[in-house]
């Protein structure tokens, strides 16, 4: 038996659609997608796309029909894009389905809709009252955020030796790293032993903390930011754990955009996500690329 994986269709005015069914006949040879929509709005889909909706294509219905409008902010699809998304994370909660993949939405668009989430992983972090973890890269590389969504000058506060050490055990035991990793600093140079900031002494009690609980030397650091990514030091590592969101993600996406996908870690489902965003304006044009979507059905599919 196949898993079964949920997809949540994203925003239908932008590239979700045309990723899906441009894939379907890759990813079901290793599962069996469920696609979360209705089969009116997905063959609408497909009529601008100039293709067939697949004759096997299994669709659980998710209500909310209205014109596509390619490129363009809607209310509508705003709201049937969170209506996919919350439906499939309901069936996946309750093991109907194995592990959810979720196509790219569009946060202004939710807001305007009055959709009070600041995106996916906001909303399982309420849903399912635990600390998700974002996670983004490909097999090649991993990086783990320690912060998120939050402005450059409020990363430093949230720099704390308890709560780092927490995030670092929650980040090993939901993906049990077979490498050392390495734990960034925050500022140039690691700090230059306090010349440049103190926040690295903080992130090296939280080192020695989490590996003290983990009872082995699992991460290492802080490590000097703008070494990390070098092809000499990549080569001996597959996670590294990045203090702020453009720390890690700048130099992640420059080496491998396409590839790379999102994963949410430390909750009680799997779910995984394209590492782009809805690209309005390419959208239905034909020039989506697939890789990430494939990589994140593939990666869900096989860790469940």
């Amino acid at each position: 038996m196949k898993p079964v994986v949920a997809i949540s269709i994203g925003d239908l005015n932008g590239v979700g659609a045309e990723i899906a069914l441009k894939s379907h006949e890759t990813i079901k040879e290793f599962c069996r997608p469920l696609y979360f929509c209705n089969r009116l709005m997905l063959e609408q889909a497909a009529k601008l796309l100039g293709i067939r909706l697949p004759k096997d294509l299994e669709v659980e219905y998710v209500e909310g029909e209205f014109a596509i409008t390619p490129g363009k902010i809607s209310k509508k699809s705003a709201k049937l894009s969170f209506a996919s998304f919350a439906k499939a994370v309901e069936m996946t909660a309750n093991g109907i389905t194995d592990a959810l993949v979720t196509l790219p939405i569009n946060k202004e668009a939710w807001h305007k809709a009055g959709i009070h989430y600041s995106g996916h992983t906001d909303y399982l972090r309420k849903r399912f009252k635990k600390e998700a973890i974002m996670m983004l890269g490909c097999d090649k590389l991993f990086v783990a955020l320690f912060t998120e969504h939050i402005p450059l000058k409020e990363v430093p506060k949230q720099i704390k030796r308890k709560k780092l050490a927490r995030f670092l055990i929650d980040f090993y035991e939901s993906t049990k790293p077979l490498l050392p990793v390495p734990v960034l600093g925050l500022n140039p140079h690691a700090g230059d032993g306090g010349v440049l900031g103190d926040e690295e002494e903080k992130i090296a009690a939280a080192i020695e903390k989490a590996n003290k609980k983990l009872g082995k030397d699992i991460f290492f650091g802080p490590v000097v930011p703008d070494i990390a990514f070098t092809p000499n030091f990549r080569k001996n590592v597959s996670h590294i754990v990045a203090m702020y969101h453009d720390q890690g993600l700048a130099p992640l996406k420059a080496l491998y955009f396409d590839e790379s996908i999102n994963v949410s870690l430390n909750l009680p489902i799997l779910r995984t996500s394209v590492d782009h965003g809805t690209a309005y304006d390419i959208a239905y044009r034909g020039l989506a690329k697939n890789t990430s979507y494939i990589n994140a059905v593939r990666y869900a599919t096989y860790h469940h």
